[in-house]
């Protein structure tokens, strides 16, 4: 007999960022899954059973019984609306608008430019130390606009008391900026408080790259 309540798959690599997004999303509604580990060093993103699920070859992809998400916004979208509970969007119009800017500042204008395969074709065409200047600069290019962005409306959280949208994609950034990218928080103090804040919290916590079960016993910063 078939399960009633299939347990949901996502398919995540340990040091994603989109994965990273999703996992917090998943954990912050209580929703149990089943984690299955993509070798992106190792290319796994690309064998035909994982294209099957992603033509695209990237990470995270989200099964939920038959339904198959392979991209981080429309994940937590269907998690949104499937799940309901312990909302990630406000009922406030204008503070919804401002957690989709912010998320989108992060998914559009940050996080594609530092991505690996951006990295890889840097170090490859021009030099290993460039690829760490180009990354520093798009990321801080975005925060700079972050920053200007939740002045008006950070609380504990980006847009309040409660945790949204938008900081589910703040904090794999802000992460991956101070810890990878040696990006100085003393420039950016209303995110540096963000990320304090998201990192009392388990759901966060249990999110971290270097929870995860595919993460190398020592997790270094970027080579």
């Amino acid at each position: 007999m078939a399960d009633p309540n299939p347990k949901l798959k996502l398919y995540s690599y340990w040091r994603s960022s989109c994965s990273f997004r999703v996992r917090i999303a998943l954990n912050l509604k209580g929703l149990d899954y089943e984690y299955k580990a993509v070798n992106l060093l190792k290319g796994e993103q690309s064998s035909p059973e994982f294209k099957d699920l992603n033509p695209l070859g990237y990470v995270p992809v989200l099964v939920d019984d038959d339904v198959v998400l392979a991209d981080s916004f429309a994940i937590l979208m269907y998690l949104e609306e499937k799940y309901p509970g312990r909302p990630l969007l406000p009922r406030d119009l204008k503070k919804r608008a401002i957690n989709y800017q912010a998320a989108n500042i992060v998914s559009s204008n940050i996080q594609p430019l530092q991505n690996l395969n951006i990295l890889k074709l840097i170090e490859e065409k021009i030099n290993p130390d460039e690829k760490v200047r180009w990354a520093k600069y798009h990321i801080e290019k975005g925060f700079q606009a972050l920053e200007k962005l939740l002045k008006g409306y950070a609380g504990t959280y980006a847009t309040g008391d409660e945790v949204g949208l938008a900081d589910v994609f703040l904090a794999p950034q802000l992460d991956a900026a101070f810890r990878r990218f040696n990006v100085n928080t003393d420039e950016f103090p209303i995110l540096k408080r963000l990320h304090d804040a998201y990192f009392e919290l388990p759901e966060f916590l249990n999110a971290l790259p270097e929870q995860q079960p595919d993460a190398p016993q020592t997790c270094i910063t970027i080579k």
